[in-house]
């Protein structure tokens, strides 16, 4: 599930680019932002969009199971699993103005399109009902963190987070005969 949220938001914004600058020469890519060598995973002339960091949601957890009839029977799944993804966006160009204007260009999309549900964005896959993007405000000290727990040196970046990512293992917990009669007992006073 999560490759399907990175997938989508890498094509809506490769489409924002694309009406912005009339070329497609800068992309959008989910990639590890540095290799084992300490060296920038991605193509210059890119934006790099990675994982940093995931967080359960636990405000809205639900702590009961899921009943659902299929096929002629009741079939019972674990609660769902609701997760906030912490992800970056890094521009990785020769020109520092041109790294800066691509982050605006993010900073833009998202300001404009902060909220993403399946009735608006046909290609947003059904199971995900809705996703909320939030600009992450970090200090210099947690900036300083983030880049040393990547392993790089710093590029023009910006963090969101991407809220209410759903994953639900569709194993039953538990297969129930339907309930096919309900039969009332009167009680004579």
């Amino acid at each position: 599930m999560l490759d399907i949220v990175f997938k989508f938001l890498k094509d809506e914004l490769n489409t924002y680019l694309l009406t912005q600058t009339g070329s497609n020469s800068v992309e959008i890519i989910p990639s590890q932002l540095v290799d084992e060598m300490g060296k920038y995973a991605f193509a210059e002339e890119r934006i790099a969009v990675t994982l940093i960091n995931i967080e359960e949601e636990r405000i809205f957890k639900s702590q009961r199971l899921e009943h659902a009839y299929s096929n002629g029977q009741h079939i019972v799944l674990d609660p769902e699993l609701k997760l906030n993804l912490y992800i970056m966006f890094a521009a990785n160009f020769k020109r520092y103005d041109e790294a800066l204007k691509f982050i605006s260009h993010v900073l833009t999309f998202f300001q404009a399109n902060c909220s993403f549900a399946v009735d608006q964005y046909p290609t947003l896959d059904p199971r995900i009902l809705k996703l909320n993007v939030e600009l992450e405000s970090l200090s210099y000290e947690s900036l300083n963190q983030v880049w040393t727990y990547i392993g790089g040196k710093y590029l023009p970046s910006v963090i969101y987070k991407v809220r209410m990512v759903a994953l639900q293992d569709q194993a039953q917990a538990a297969i129930q005969p339907p309930i096919t009669t309900v039969e009332t007992v009167l009680h004579n006073q």
